[in-house]
C-alpha cells in the first residue's frame, strides 16, 4: 500500500494537456489522510483540518517549504506544488504526524491501495518508462519501459524492498490539553 506509480512519456509520445485539479489532504484523527498523496506538478493542495484542535502543516522539504501556522477548520489559502519531488509534511504540534506528497511531471499516476495495485486510466497510445516509488523503500527500483497501445490493458510489476510502516505513539485525544 501507498506506493505511488506514473508513467513518464518516452521521446515521440504525445500527452495531451491535463490541467491539475485542486487536491486536498485531510488532518483527521491527527494523522494526514491520506498518508501519501501523488500530484500533478501545477496542483494546488488545501489542508482542511476535520479535527476539534489545532494544527500548524509545515514542509522544510526542497522541493516545497512551507508553514500553514496554527488553525482549524480551512486554511486560508491552499499550496501549489509546482516542482516535482518529494514532500514530507509535517505537524509542530503533533509530532507522529507525518505525511507525503509525491509531485510528477505526468497526468499518468496512481496510488497503490491496500493489494499493492494501481490502476492508471485514459493512458494515450505510446511508449513510456514507469516509475514507482514509496515513502519506506530501502532502495530505489529502477524504472520499467512500457509500450502501450491504449486498447488493452498493459501490466508492468515492481518488487520494493519496503520497511514496514511503524505508528508513533499518538496519546490518547482526551490526554492532550490545550492553553
Amino acid at each position: 500500500a501507498y506506493a505511488v506509480v506514473f508513467a513518464m512519456p518516452a521521446a515521440g509520445t504525445r500527452v495531451p494537456v491535463h490541467s491539475p485539479r485542486p487536491v486536498s489532504i485531510d488532518q483527521l484523527d491527527r494523522e494526514f489522510v491520506p498518508y501519501v498523496t501523488v500530484i500533478q506538478a501545477g496542483t494546488t493542495v488545501n489542508f482542511p483540518n476535520r479535527d476539534p484542535l489545532l494544527h500548524h502543516v509545515y514542509s522544510f522539504s526542497p522541493v516545497k517549504t512551507f508553514e500553514i501556522k496554527l488553525y482549524s477548520g480551512d486554511a486560508a489559502r491552499g499550496i501549489l506544488f509546482d516542482k516535482p519531488g518529494t514532500v514530507t509534511l509535517g505537524c509542530n504540534i503533533h509530532d507522529w504526524m507525518i505525511g507525503y506528497i509525491h509531485v510528477v511531471e505526468t497526468p499518468y499516476f496512481a496510488r497503490t491501495g491496500s493489494d499493492g495495485r494501481a490502476r492508471m486510466t485514459e493512458v494515450v497510445a505510446g511508449e513510456f518508462e514507469i516509475h514507482v516509488w514509496h515513502p519506506a523503500q530501502r532502495v530505489a527500483a529502477a524504472p520499467k519501459p512500457m509500450k502501450h497501445d491504449a486498447r488493452t490493458t498493459t501490466d508492468v510489476a515492481f518488487v520494493l524492498d519496503v520497511m514496514p510502516r511503524k505508528k508513533r505513539f499518538k496519546p490518547p485525544l482526551d490526554a492532550i490539553r490545550y492553553k
